[in-house]
């Protein structure tokens, strides 16, 4: 069993209140498919206890709360379901909202009854919240619909693991094999031979089609089309280990037609994005959407400046600025959060124009409400910012004062720029940006291993970064580069990049990488 915990202390349980319990289903593993109830239970709870198949993003919702993994096959202790109980009623009964966090539906194969029956002989309240569970979600995510007119009208969720102590099975194989529609079968990954052979024995023939889903709406979800016969020769031979479904009947092979999940265009790709903490999620969560298997390691780390001063001197007077500039979206945020921290709002802007170097930038100053008067340019990179804005300038026919909002380091071109057509330039750290020293040794291992295929590389202080952090290693895989001046910088540091963007957002990196692999893919 291990515990983690977030940074920020959860509100104390109301004393002499009983709390609740909340039995969660969090679905198959895709953090995108957990209910949105089930994500408000896990907002409001003091204590998470969760089982180690649910997706970690899933349990970062509760981002108050105390959580307890209660473990995994094979690596330590596994918490006994009467601790689990004991745990869930103690940690109500001083108050606490709890959720129990299970992998699929809590009412599917996943001991809810005896949870709540726990929870009800204690007196405590509880609330089942559905998810969705393993078996619609592996035939949907392998195309296989578990009914289909014409084919199957009916389904059947059978466990294929019995409990020890049973004198006979529980299962009716004979009432199976006679079953007119879809088998679907959990838990039978140890018991294949068994429970194949004697739905065989029984009438259904060998030859019926199959389908082996593992880790089913995970990335690296693997799909194995067969027949009931070959079923457990497939299972040994690959050497597959739970979390495991298996599809028995006619509406197997339309997943051959009807299969959207392998067929993005990152399907079977890892990718490893190397942003800052907190600044990756959108670029991951378009690379999931594509397909591919992201890992994450930060190569810079964000924060606030070693000294505000200079910033608070700026917001002081930023009625004597005819323009404001921002390099960054993290400039916006970190200006802006500032500006509120000395009790002002985006008002004391005034009549400033504003300007931003590209499209993220402009959308995260438009989360504040604010537009940019400065067309962005068409490229996004300081030179063309600087055309942009010296010929908005210059309209006024006089010499302007230009706050350009920035980070700790970077290039100088911008402000050059300016200052060389006769404007007075103002610059200010709003943040600081510094490298990752060590990379994590699972990375690293996966990197010497050969099993990442892309590093994604959005600035030149990240290529700069990744050369001291990972050496000779970076060129293990390939290099996907966001811009011109990012793949200059690594050129520089002896690494040639694999593809640039065309255009210079992430999802033109995304874009770029899916046309290389496309291309790759052809010959």
């Amino acid at each position: 069993m291990t515990a983690t915990h977030s940074g920020e202390t959860s509100s104390p349980p109301s004393a002499g209140k009983p709390g609740k319990v909340f039995l969660v289903g969090a679905g198959p593993g895709d953090p995108g498919l957990v209910t949105l109830r089930g994500v408000e239970c896990l907002r409001r709870a003091d204590l998470v206890l969760y089982d180690y198949l649910v997706n970690p993003r899933i349990v970062r919702h509760a981002e108050r709360a105390e959580k307890i993994c209660l473990g995994r096959h094979g690596q330590g202790r596994i918490m006994p379901q009467e601790e689990v109980n004991a745990a869930m009623i103690a940690a109500a009964r001083a108050g606490k909202a709890v959720v129990r966090l299970k992998g699929g539906d809590p009412a599917v194969f996943a001991r809810g009854a005896e949870e709540a029956g726990a929870l009800a002989e204690a007196k405590i309240k509880f609330e089942i919240v559905p998810g969705v569970t393993a078996a619609l979600a592996a035939a949907s995510y392998a195309g296989i619909p578990v009914t289909c007119r014409g084919i199957a009208s009916a389904v059947a969720l059978v466990t294929a693991h019995e409990e020890g102590e049973k004198d006979e099975p529980a299962v009716d194989f004979a009432a199976l094999a006679a079953f007119p529609g879809t088998l679907v079968m959990y838990m039978g990954v140890t018991t294949a031979e068994s429970w194949t052979r004697a739905l065989i024995a029984a009438g259904k023939p060998a030859k019926t089609p199959a389908a082996i889903i593992r880790r089913c709406s995970w990335p690296d979800q693997l799909t194995i089309r067969c027949t009931l016969g070959r079923v457990a020769d497939e299972l040994r031979r690959r050497h597959l280990r739970p979390p495991v479904i298996v599809v028995v009947g006619d509406v197997v092979p339309l997943g051959e037609t009807l299969d959207w999940f392998s067929r993005r265009p990152l399907f079977g790709r890892r990718v490893l994005v190397t942003r800052a903490a907190g600044q990756a999620d959108i670029l991951c969560d378009k690379l999931e959407d594509a397909g591919a298997t992201v890992l994450a390691q930060p190569a810079i780390e964000i924060g606030p400046p070693d000294d505000f001063s200079p910033v608070d001197r700026a917001i002081g007077r930023l009625d004597q600025y005819q323009a404001v500039v921002f390099s960054s979206a993290n400039g916006v945020r970190f200006f802006l959060e500032r500006l509120s921290a000395m009790g002002r709002d985006v008002r004391a802007l005034g009549r400033a124009q504003l300007a931003a170097i590209g499209p993220a930038t402009g959308e995260e100053l438009e989360r504040y409400h604010l537009r940019v008067d400065v067309p962005l340019p068409d490229e996004f990179r300081a030179e063309a910012l600087a055309d942009r804005l010296i010929a908005s300038l210059a309209q006024g026919g006089t010499k302007m004062r230009v706050l350009l909002i920035r980070a700790s380091r970077g290039r100088e071109v911008l402000a050059e720029r300016l200052r060389a057509a006769g404007h007075d330039v103002e610059q200010v750290v709003a943040y600081s940006s510094r490298d990752v020293a060590n990379a994590d040794a699972e990375i690293r291992a996966a990197l010497a291993a050969g099993k990442i295929d892309w590093i994604t590389v959005t600035s030149s202080a990240i290529a700069r970064s990744l050369a001291g952090m990972l050496g000779d290693e970076l060129g293990r895989a390939k290099l996907a580069s966001i811009s011109p001046i990012t793949s200059a910088e690594l050129r520089a540091l002896g690494h040639v990049p694999a593809v640039e963007a065309v255009a210079y957002t992430t999802d033109g990196l995304i874009e770029a990488i899916c046309s290389t692999d496309r291309a790759d893919g052809a010959t």
